[in-house]
């Protein structure tokens, strides 16, 4: 019987596209010494697993099965189900030439006394329970009929969905939803997680993500995957303990440069995050009415004008330098940019850094850029809408038009580095969605980058340090209300790895 990873919160796993799962599957039957059809059987049965220990209840089921191998892992489902004593409703979509284990399990299904309701019929009795066994992860354009009908009845009936794989409708390499979708309650996905699962609009659809485990593949091992899928529990594979003789001159000199008149709040929180998140030094270069206030709010920092004179003996001094929360798009900050520009000191660019950079764009391996969808847009000349339509290509694209490290915020923030994998962080929650997210997190992956990690491990350690705080408080006191500066206290457990945060 193959077992299924209940929580996946805790561990991190590979990723792999549509085009690497049947040389993934080969590779386990050979390794497990089994055929295709009995990897079909072992999956229908982590199905009927899951089903029995997530809802307990249910005696009614309702199986959507498509005519590929989505769907025969439906079949086999309801074969188990039914000889369990479940009342099992099958509403099928046929096609002339199924595939050779689909075809398989239909026929045992048949033969062991199962019907096969037609798409188009009519729903007899309320179901406890629909799964859905439609498209599986072969999808690549918006849902049809038959299949988009079956959907469509779906969304009206007000009981929980199980869907195998991913849901019908949610693109497996993006998480892109060109159509209609199934918005389940739980998805089982098989042999690997895929991108789509974890990023994009996906996340609204998916519920939560369960992995069938069945492990280990030779070739996971052989070959390095082309994503991971990172969490709280990777934490510690970055951040080490300190060493006892340490000391603030070698955590990290940070130079901060930005709020303009009347946003001196962005700079000020980027600074704090960075001090929360263990940055030895932090200078503060903005405009000179924020000055006092931001001294007055942190007396640890260091905040002065951001002088010509002043910003060259900073730019100097930093190990690393942040620039555009609140930065503004004056002639004077195009300034201050042109002179960040000339310095061959690590950089975060942020915010209006980022839109004058889609006006006058360079390349540059030793920067990180951390865009919004909406400044994705603009720095590659696209919609919002084509960004979203798949994530992972655009932090591809980023960083290969613009070098170094692209963080593409959102729903499952994507981070890419010219040369590296691919993370996806698999954490926050819509609680995010709110002022001064962005600049906290600046502030947190410079102040890792400070602490000697690479520019890509501060990246992905900093992005999941800042959504698990995220969750951390969402947990406590809920989503809506939360405050940037919320994750001050709790950022703290999570770049400490003697906390044990898993």
């Amino acid at each position: 019987m193959s077992e299924y990873d209940q929580d996946l919160s805790s561990s991190s796993s590979s990723v792999w596209p549509v085009k690497t799962f049947p040389e993934l599957e080969r590779a386990l039957c050979e390794s497990r010494g089994i055929t295709c059809w009995q990897l079909m059987q072992q999956a229908g049965m982590a199905a009927f697993t899951c089903l029995r220990q997530t809802w307990p209840e249910a005696r009614h089921l309702r199986i959507l099965c498509g005519s590929g191998n989505n769907g025969g892992d439906g079949y086999i489902l309801a074969t188990l189900a039914s000889m369990a004593g479940y009342t099992v409703s099958v509403m099928a979509c046929d096609q002339k030439d199924p595939p050779a284990e689909a075809a398989q399990a239909r026929e045992q299904w048949l033969a062991c006394g199962g019907e096969c309701q037609p798409a188009e019929g009519e729903w007899i009795g309320k179901e406890d329970l629909i799964v859905d066994a439609l498209l599986g992860i072969g999808l690549n354009r918006a849902p049809e009929d038959p299949y988009l009908s079956l959907i469509e009845k779906t969304q009206q009936r007000q009981v929980p969905i199980l869907a195998l794989d991913i849901p019908s409708g949610v693109m497996a390499d993006s998480g892109a939803v060109p159509g209609a979708a199934i918005k389940a309650t739980v998805t089982l996905s098989f042999i690997a997680l895929k991108a789509g699962l974890l990023t994009g609009k996906a996340r609204d659809y998916c519920g939560k993500v369960m992995l069938d485990l069945t492990g280990p593949l030779p070739a996971r091992e052989q070959a390095t995957p082309p994503a991971w899928r990172r969490t709280a529990g990777d934490l510690s594979r970055w951040l080490q303990p300190r060493q006892g003789t340490a000391h603030k001159g070698n955590n990290g000199r940070l130079v901060l440069i930005g709020g303009a008149e009347g946003t001196g709040g962005a700079i000020r929180l980027a600074a704090e995050a960075a001090l929360r998140s263990g940055a030895g030094l932090a200078r503060v270069l903005t405009h000179a009415k924020n000055v006092s206030a931001i001294l007055s709010a942190r007396p640890e920092l260091m905040v002065a004008e951001a002088s010509d004179e002043k910003l060259k003996e900073s730019l100097e001094w930093a190990d690393i330098v942040v620039i555009g929360p609140g930065l503004g798009q004056s002639a004077r900050a195009r300034e201050i940019l042109n002179q960040v520009k000339k310095s061959k000191k690590d950089t975060l660019w942020d915010a209006d850094a980022l839109n004058l950079l889609a006006i006058d764009p360079d390349t540059r391996q030793n920067r990180i850029l951390t865009p919004h969808p909406g400044e994705a847009a603009r720095l590659l000349g696209v919609t919002v809408s084509a960004v979203e339509h798949d994530r992972l290509q655009a932090a591809r694209e980023l960083t290969r038009r613009y070098g170094g490290v692209a963080v593409l915020k959102g729903a499952g923030t994507v981070i890419a580095a010219s040369g590296d994998g691919m993370t996806i962080a698999d954490v926050g929650n819509p609680g995010m969605a709110t002022g001064g997210m962005g600049d906290v997190l600046s502030g947190v992956i410079a102040a890792l980058a400070g602490q000697k990690l690479s520019l890509y491990d501060a990246a992905c350690a900093g992005v999941i340090a800042h959504g698990a705080a995220a969750d951390a408080v969402a947990s406590e006191f809920g989503m809506r209300g939360m405050l940037a500066s919320d994750l001050f206290l709790p950022l703290r457990r999570f770049v400490n790895p003697d906390m044990n945060v898993k």
